[in-house]
C-alpha cells in the first residue's frame, strides 16, 4: 500500500511559497485580537506527507461497509490491518520527490513487484499523475484507489441542495447513492444527482455542490472501482495517511500561535518520521559519527587527531 496527502503548516512570511507570500501581503494588516480567515490561509505552506505499510487482504461487500439495513447484533466483516507503516515527510521537497521516495520504500520491500501494489490518495490531479509516473517508470503493475470517504463527503454536500439539514430523507439518499457507487456505478450516480438538480430548478449557485460532486464521479470514475477493491480485500480508504498528517504534522506544528521557520520545520518534519518508523536510534549514532567526522577527523591531515 503507498499513499500521499498534504497539510498545511503556518510558516514565517520568509519561508512561504512565492503565491502565498502574495496572498499573505494582501491579506491586510494583522487583527490584534485573532487572525482572520485569509491570514491564516496566506500563511500556510503545504509539507507532502507519504506512507507505504502492509496489509493482508480481507474481502468484504458494501454491506459491510454502510451499516444502514444491517440487522442487529450482526457484525461487519473485518477489514484489512494495516501492519510495517513507514512514514516520509517534507516541506521543501516538491511533491513528486516525496513520492518517488515512498516509490523507493515499496521498491525496496518488493523488489521484484511479486505483491499486489495499491496507492490511495483523496483524488488530487498532481499526486495521481506522479504516481502514475513513478509506477511507469519502475514497471510496476498499480491500482490507484480513491478515498470512499471523500465520495460521501460529495455526496453530503449534494444532499444538502435537495433536502434541509438533518431531515431524515437527506440520510437516505446519501446511502442509497453511496450504495450505488460502491457497486460500481459512480458515473450513474453523476448523472442521477445533475438530473435531481436540473429537476428541481436550482440556479448555478444553489446546484455547485451537486454539480461538483457529480463532476467528481465523473472524473475520478477510473478510480471507484470498489466491488474489485472489495472482492479483492483492498482498502477503500486513506486513514493511514489521514493519520499520518494528524500525527507528523497537527499534533506539533498547531501549536497556538506557532509560526515556522523553513530549517526548522523540515528538521522536525524529518525527526518525527524518523521516530514514527522506530529508526532513530540508528539515525542518531549515524549522526554523531557524521558529526565526529565533519568537526574533528576531518581537519587533521590522514585522520591523525593529536592527543592533546
Amino acid at each position: 500500500m503507498l499513499s500521499a496527502d498534504g497539510k498545511g503548516i503556518v510558516m514565517r512570511p520568509d519561508a512561504l511559497r512565492p503565491k502565498a507570500a502574495i496572498r499573505a501581503a494582501r491579506a491586510g494588516p494583522k487583527p490584534r485580537t485573532r487572525l482572520s480567515a485569509a491570514e491564516k490561509l496566506g500563511h500556510k505552506r503545504m509539507a507532502e506527507i507519504g506512507a507505504v505499510y502492509d496489509a493482508t487482504p480481507a474481502p468484504r461487500t458494501a454491506a459491510d461497509i454502510l451499516a444502514h439495513d444491517r440487522p442487529a447484533g450482526e457484525e461487519p466483516a473485518p477489514g484489512p490491518v494495516a501492519a510495517n507503516k513507514w512514514l516520509t515527510a517534507s516541506i521543501v521537497k516538491a511533491p513528486a520527490t516525496v513520492i518517488a521516495r515512498v516509490f523507493d520504500e515499496a521498491q525496496r520491500r518488493d523488489p521484484k513487484h511479486r505483491r499486489t501494489w495499491l496507492a490511495l490518495v483523496d483524488g488530487a490531479n498532481h499526486q495521481i499523475q506522479r504516481i502514475k509516473y513513478e509506477a511507469k517508470k519502475r514497471n510496476v503493475k498499480l491500482t490507484i484507489i480513491c478515498d470512499f470517504v471523500h465520495v460521501l463527503e460529495y455526496l453530503w454536500n449534494a444532499a444538502g441542495c435537495f433536502y434541509p439539514e438533518g431531515h431524515p430523507a437527506a440520510q437516505a439518499w446519501v446511502y442509497q447513492q453511496a450504495t450505488r457507487v460502491l457497486e460500481g456505478h459512480a458515473t450513474k450516480v453523476a448523472g442521477t444527482i445533475r438530473r435531481k438538480a436540473t429537476t428541481a430548478k436550482l440556479g448555478p449557485a444553489a446546484r455547485k455542490p451537486a454539480d461538483d460532486a457529480a463532476a467528481y464521479l465523473t472524473n475520478k470514475a477510473p478510480y471507484l472501482d470498489y466491488p474489485t477493491a472489495l472482492a479483492n480485500g483492498w482498502p477503500i480508504a486513506t486513514g493511514i495517511i489521514e493519520g499520518a498528517c494528524r500525527h507528523l504534522v497537527k499534533d506539533r506544528f498547531d501549536i497556538t500561535g506557532a509560526r515556522w521557520g523553513l530549517a526548522g520545520a523540515e528538521a522536525i518534519l524529518k525527526l518525527r518520521a524518523l521516530k514514527a518508523n522506530g529508526d532513530f536510534d540508528t539515525y542518531w549514532h549515524y549522526h554523531l559519527n557524521q558529526e565526529r567526522h565533519h568537526i574533528h577527523e576531518a581537519r587533521y591531515l590522514n585522520h591523525v587527531i593529536p592527543a592533546a
